[in-house]
């Protein structure tokens, strides 16, 4: 592979947006549901110009007291709504600086329970579509999230991750439990090239199971993102 995009969540109110956005190639921007707010959003979306970043919205149940990361059962018609009005705020304020969205990127718990529930995969790429049948979603690698997507004719990107461990079913091992989080810049780097090089990762268990990586990310709100970035932006140039 020559090329390959490397995302971070912005616009959480973390504090280092200006710090990542140098290394990174695309920026998925809450849109005030789970984390941000206006202003925020339109900090991050100047600094994505700044750098030549492509802008997406990271998208969310709206819980900000739980930062999207609590599961929810909404009924499609309401997920379908939350996803298009976080679209349109944050395409009020690309299109002050004439930019174009790119991709849209669930958040949280809405992720998770996407990649694995087909109908609220189907809700969110229909909404997806809707709005702007030119985005692409970012969805878990070979995940019910990519392939709802891909049968409604939406564009969808493999994401994986640099930050995260997996599961022997290519879930993300979820936070509540030991390990679920990489700390190590050297760890999170291997992982990487691993995952580009030879499709596979290894799991928490130890088993090495295939993936797909179109897209990898981190986590704007993660200790060590700062460092990680510049690590895998560095490997990923040289390489």
């Amino acid at each position: 592979m020559d090329k390959i995009d490397f995302n971070c969540d912005m616009g959480e109110g973390i504090g280092t947006d200006a710090l990542i956005m140098p290394f990174i190639s695309s920026a998925s921007i809450a849109c005030g549901y789970h984390a941000g707010d206006p202003t925020e959003m339109y900090q991050a979306v100047s600094l994505a110009v700044k750098y030549n970043v492509s802008v997406g919205a990271h998208v969310s149940y709206f819980d900000k007291e739980n930062f999207g990361r609590i599961e929810m059962n909404l009924p499609e018609a309401e997920v379908y709504e939350l996803i298009q009005q976080q679209l349109i705020v944050l395409k009020e304020i690309t299109d002050i600086f004439n930019l174009p969205l790119t991709h849209v990127k669930p958040h949280g718990a809405l992720y998770n329970q996407s990649a694995k529930d087909n109908s609220l995969a189907r809700t969110i790429a229909t909404a997806i579509k809707d709005f702007d049948e030119n985005l692409v979603l970012f969805g878990l690698s070979r995940s019910y999230s990519i392939r709802e997507a891909e049968s409604i004719g939406l564009k969808a990107s493999n994401e994986v991750f640099a930050d995260r461990t997996y599961q022997d079913d290519g879930s993300l091992t979820p936070r509540s439990q030991p390990r679920a989080l990489i700390e190590d810049a050297e760890a999170a780097v291997m992982q990487v090239v691993q995952i580009i090089r030879e499709g596979t990762v290894q799991t928490v268990s130890g088993k090495i199971i295939p993936i797909v990586g179109e897209t990898i990310c981190i986590h704007g709100d993660g200790k060590h993102a700062v460092e990680f970035a510049k690590s895998i932006h560095n490997v990923l140039a040289e390489n």
